[in-house]
C-alpha cells in the first residue's frame, strides 16, 4: 500500500484509504499511522477503527488525533450519519431517516463511493458526506453490498436536490 500510494503522489493522484477492519487496525497500527500520516489524502473509517486507530475511548479525542494526519477524514458513526472534517473545517452529516437496517454488509464501502464521486465532481465536503449517506443508506435497507438503484444519477440528484 505505501508503495503505491507514493507512486499515486509521484503521479499528482490523491489517495484514499479506508481503515477497514478494528482487528486489522490493532493488529497494524503502527503501519495504518504512518500511511495515514504520510501517504493518505482522504482517510475513511467508522467510529470503532478511528478509535482502534487512535486507542482513545471517545469519538472527539478521535477527531482532534485525526486532524493533520491526512487532508480529509470522512467518520461513519452508523445511526449517528458521519463527521466529515479537513483541518479546522467540521461537517456533521445526518444519517439519513427512516431506514431500516436489513444487512450492514458494505456500508462503509458504499458510502465511500458516494464520497469520491461527490469529491471527484469538486462538491463541497458536506454534500460529499450526504451522498455518501444515501449510498450507505440504500446498502443497508437490502441483502448484500450492493446497491440495488437503477438510477444512481437519480439518486445523487435527490441528495443534491
Amino acid at each position: 500500500m505505501r508503495n503505491a500510494a507514493i507512486a499515486a503522489h509521484t503521479a499528482g493522484v490523491k489517495v484514499s484509504f479506508t481503515l477497514s477492519d478494528s482487528f486489522c487496525v490493532a493488529r497494524y497500527r503502527a503501519e495504518f499511522l504512518e500511511l495515514v500520516d504520510k501517504h493518505v489524502d482522504i482517510l475513511f473509517a467508522n467510529e470503532h477503527e478511528i478509535l482502534s486507530l487512535y486507542e482513545v475511548e471517545n469519538f472527539d479525542d478521535a477527531l482532534q488525533k485525526v486532524r493533520g494526519h491526512c487532508e480529509i477524514a470522512a467518520l461513519t458513526r452508523s445511526e449517528k450519519g458521519s463527521v466529515v472534517l479537513r483541518g479546522d473545517e467540521v461537517h456533521v452529516i445526518d444519517a439519513v431517516p427512516g431506514v431500516k437496517v436489513v444487512d450492514t454488509t458494505g456500508a462503509g464501502d458504499a458510502y465511500a463511493a458516494g464520497f469520491l464521486y461527490g469529491y471527484t465532481q469538486g462538491l463541497d465536503l458536506a454534500t460529499c458526506g450526504r451522498l455518501g449517506g444515501a449510498m450507505a443508506a440504500q446498502v443497508i435497507a437490502q441483502y448484500g453490498p450492493r446497491a440495488e438503484v437503477k438510477d444512481v444519477k437519480a439518486l445523487a440528484q435527490k441528495v443534491l436536490g
